[in-house]
């Protein structure tokens, strides 16, 4: 690659840092540490890095020792491993000291972790970004042989929307009628617009959420894996959608495909689901295996933003509400969180945590017949774990202790509970 062009690239991104407006994120960086950054397309993986660029400058870094390159960038069409070894003479010119190098999207090019493994064997700076979890895979993670940490970025959480916006969430905040009817009201829009961090500068979020998820679908999944049918594609992601909150097998997800014109098979359904996965889009929650389950059962899938759930629903607000709680949840217990169901002991409960000993309900309200399924299928589950040291019913807006056969339940808002459960 021309290197005065590869140094123009540089400097033209230099000014969008320099530019770039930073809202404090939940993540810690070890300065002393090459990281690779995965999450969703548009989560914030490159505004972290903005900040992390920002934070060396003003530590008293030259701004010529700052390689930041976006492989997404068009002047990039063509560029192999074999021209990365022109990024290390570009930097060579810039500066006579060490660089840090900053790579968006690399996994774009081929055997970027080859290249990637000896920048940090040379004693490098590196911090590396990708919209796939491929770049954790086990050969990946082989070919970088320890020399990186990993960190997984996702779309804002409730607490740091709040900070975007500009509202207190801590303290008194939390107890004066104002903000608390300012809390709650930007709950209503966060649980449907959801959380990816440049959707608030628009006046339409739903139409820039859409234009992420084209991307996701067409860039990251359709074009990376080359899938000859899209749009069964497309409509296996609007069946998934609207199985949110229950279990589903990819034999029901086939059927319903076939019923409707879609021939494709059961190995092809499993192979789109895995794209998905791996591009972010979704994610699974497995059904607990513990004594009071007799099977493992299917898994039940969520998307990993509301705004993407929002475009395929209408009218579905109880949808949306327990995917926004299965958001966070995952966010903070990963591979830890299940769900617990049994048509043996009578337990289902949407969110169950073993280790932590928490389960969690999400009903709109428990108004009604609700208020005895919601929370008997609870009582049911302490008394199966005695392991259980919380129950809690997340709903929209209801508020209370209830205590039945000897067995404590929280009922607590979203917006509350949500503040309460971030890492």
């Amino acid at each position: 690659m021309n290197r005065e062009a590869l140094k123009r690239i540089i400097f033209d991104q230099h000014e969008v840092i320099r530019n770039a407006h930073i809202v404090p994120r939940r993540y810690s960086l070890d300065p002393q540490a090459n990281y690779v950054i995965t999450g969703l397309r548009r989560a914030g993986k490159s505004t972290l890095l903005y900040s992390v660029a920002q934070g060396l400058v003003k530590s008293g870094v030259a701004w010529e020792r700052i390689i930041y390159v976006n492989f997404e960038d068009e002047r990039f069409v063509g560029f192999t491993s074999d021209d990365f070894q022109d990024i290390l003479l570009a930097q060579s010119e810039l500066s006579d000291e060490r660089g840090y190098y900053f790579f968006d999207e690399i996994q774009i090019v081929a055997n970027w972790e080859k290249f990637a493994r000896r920048l940090a064997d040379a004693g490098e700076r590196v911090y590396i970004t990708g919209s796939n979890a491929t770049m954790l895979s086990r050969k990946v993670s082989s070919t970088l042989g320890g020399r990186y940490l990993t960190l997984h970025v996702t779309p804002y959480r409730f607490d740091e929307y709040l900070d975007a916006r500009g509202q207190a969430h801590k303290g008194s905040a939390l107890y004066t009628t104002r903000d608390i009817g300012r809390i709650s009201r930007h709950f209503d829009a966060f649980y449907q617009q959801g959380g990816f961090p440049e959707s608030l500068r628009y006046a339409s979020p739903r139409e820039y959420v859409e234009n992420v998820y084209q991307k996701v679908l067409l860039g990251d999944i359709a074009a990376r894996y080359n899938v000859r049918n899209v749009e069964a594609l497309r409509v296996l992601m609007k069946k998934i959608a609207e199985t949110v909150r229950t279990d589903v097998s990819f034999s029901t997800l086939h059927n319903a495909l076939k019923s409707i014109g879609h021939a494709i098979s059961k190995d092809t359904v499993i192979t789109y689901v895995g794209y998905a996965r791996e591009a972010y889009l979704l994610f699974s929650v497995t059904n607990a295996t513990a004594k009071f389950v007799e099977r493992e059962g299917a898994p039940k899938y969520y998307f990993s933003d509301n705004g993407l759930l929002n475009l395929f629903l209408f009218d579905r607000e109880t949808a949306l509400l327990e995917n926004e709680i299965a958001v966070a949840l995952y966010d903070r217990f990963g591979e830890g969180l299940h769900y617990a169901k049994s048509s043996r002991t009578g337990v289902d409960v949407d969110f169950y945590v073993p280790e932590a000993g928490l389960a969690v309900q999400v009903a709109y309200s428990i108004a009604g017949e609700a208020r005895e399924r919601e929370v008997g299928s609870l009582v049911r589950l302490a008394h199966a774990d005695d392991a259980i040291k919380r129950l809690v019913i997340v709903t929209k807006e209801e508020e209370e202790v209830l205590e039945q056969d000897g067995v404590r339940v929280e009922v607590v808002p979203a917006w509350k509970f949500l503040l309460s459960e971030h890492p």
